[in-house]
């Protein structure tokens, strides 16, 4: 193993040996490990894993709607309803059009819980049905391909 093999420290590898930084990468991929399980148990479980999205908050562990939260459904029938720009809706919402189409593409929001590519039932409060959320996907999907 090379000293500088997937060894991200600022400090000098060169006073670790081959074995001692073995042993330093094994409990690094150990640790990344057991952090994905534990976060893969807490989607299976419908919680969220991360910082919670735009138009929720967190309280005791668990996504609850925000004051915005009437916010998002309106964002998901503005883009359903109107012949607007990705841009133009992102100003009228104050969000980027990257923060818009994340908005626009996020699970949480159908209630469900998305970690590692799975998604799972969540616990939390529904924002949107389904067949609107289904609805924009197409038509963001068809808006997005046009772009490339």
């Amino acid at each position: 193993m090379d000293n500088n093999d997937n060894f991200n420290n600022s400090e000098n590898v060169s006073n670790f040996s081959d074995k001692e930084l073995e042993i330093i990468q094994r409990y690094k991929e150990a640790k990344k490990h057991s952090t994905t399980q534990g976060m893969q148990k807490t989607a299976q479980k419908g919680s969220v894993v991360s910082r919670a999205p735009f138009g929720y908050k967190i309280e005791n562990k668990q996504l609850v709607p925000a004051d915005n939260a009437d916010e998002v459904e309106d964002i998901f029938n503005e883009f359903l309803s109107e012949q607007i720009s990705l841009n133009k809706l992102a100003t009228r919402h104050k969000l980027t059009v990257n923060g818009l189409k994340k908005v626009l593409s996020n699970f949480s929001y159908t209630g469900k819980v998305k970690f590692n590519g799975q998604i799972y039932p969540g616990v939390h409060t529904p924002l949107i049905s389904n067949t609107l959320f289904n609805h924009v996907q197409n038509k963001l999907h068809s808006i997005l391909k046009k772009q490339t």
